[in-house]
């Protein structure tokens, strides 16, 4: 695309015109729905956006669902909606009854979040955990074995725990069991999950012997109600720091292994509709403000650049899907087409 910025500019255009239309006629036939569904970590951007959107385009109607990410795709190749938030890239399978469906994906990267592991506000004895710790309590052996606090580490207390985290259709969960249990998906199944993030910040408040993961919008909104954990790569005796989580740590990297895009999929079809196009446009442009606000992490202004180009030539396929956490977003919507 030789002219974005005209492009941008002839798509709000197309939203002036239509918007006007929308004020001068109450006629409900006018008014058009999108479609969106997917993840919880995602939802808070879309609901900020779309309050925001619907205040200047009054004939289009957003409907936002939360089933997840692993729902919303579910629900995203059987055509039900137009955009989904992920959590997480695309998987083959996923990619696959999509292809099947002959539904064609753009991937849009849309910030950066953290999986931040927290505690009761009572909790007294824990100061961080490691890595390998996570993986010791979640691990899929740990089920019905790894039961109280002193089997994680013996100075904590001979207390049960109470575990918490997203369901097993959230993105979340598959990016925290794959980086923590190097396998997406394993994990042990005597903890309480929940596809609502607001629900298990509630669980946590309520139980001094609890833990959870979810994402860092969620504690950020809560956080005068829970206690985060900093994370430390490895032991920290040799050397590894444990790394609070925060707006800065999570967009350089630092907070490692927890940090990762999150990512909006829009179906190409729907793409093409005018009303579509304007909402994507309006989250890319004027909406980012909105990302901090919600807890969120803007990507980088090129960034932004080059996700923008990817949606307004209709770009499809995943970048992300075999990527490494190690590689830069910008670097990844850099690479050539293939």
């Amino acid at each position: 695309m030789k002219h974005p910025i005209l492009y941008i500019l002839f798509i709000l255009g197309l939203g002036a015109i239509a918007l006007n239309c929308g004020r001068s006629s109450k006629n409900k036939d006018d008014t058009v729905i999108i479609r969106i569904d997917g993840s919880s970590t995602v939802h808070p951007i879309i609901e900020a956006v779309a309050e925001e959107f619907t205040k200047q385009y009054q004939h289009i109607d957003l409907s936002v669902g939360v089933s997840g990410t692993g729902g919303g795709f579910k629900k995203f190749c059987r055509e039900e909606v137009a955009i989904i938030g992920a959590s997480r890239p695309i998987k083959p399978s996923e990619e696959a009854i999509c292809k099947v469906s002959n539904i064609e994906f753009i991937e849009l990267p849309v910030a950066f979040d953290g999986i931040v592991v927290v505690v009761n506000k009572r909790n007294d004895w824990v100061n961080h955990m490691t890595v390998p710790e996570l993986h010791l309590l979640w691990k899929p052996t740990a089920h019905d074995t790894i039961m109280k606090w002193n089997q994680v580490r013996p100075n904590w207390p001979d207390k049960t725990m109470h575990l918490f985290g997203p369901g097993v259709d959230s993105g979340t969960f598959d990016y925290f069991t794959k980086v923590i249990n190097k396998q997406s998906g394993a994990s042990r199944g005597d903890f309480t999950p929940n596809e609502d993030d607001n629900i298990l910040v509630h669980a946590v408040k309520n139980h001094k012997y609890s833990l959870a993961f979810f994402g860092y919008s969620y504690y950020e909104s809560n956080k005068k109600h829970l206690k985060v954990v900093p994370i430390a790569a490895d032991n920290v005796s040799t050397g590894s720091p444990p790394i609070v989580p925060s707006l800065e740590t999570i967009s350089d990297g630092i907070y490692s292994p927890l940090s990762r895009p999150v990512f909006i999929y829009v179906n190409k079809k729907q793409a093409l509709q005018s009303y579509v196009s304007q909402f994507v446009v309006y989250l890319l442009g004027p909406g980012r403000k909105l990302i901090t606000e919600v807890g969120m992490i803007p990507l980088t202004k090129n960034a932004y650049r080059l996700t923008l180009q990817r949606f307004m030539q209709k770009t499809t396929g995943s970048l992300f899907q075999s990527s490494t956490s190690t590689t830069s977003v910008e670097a990844i919507l850099a690479k050539p087409k293939q």
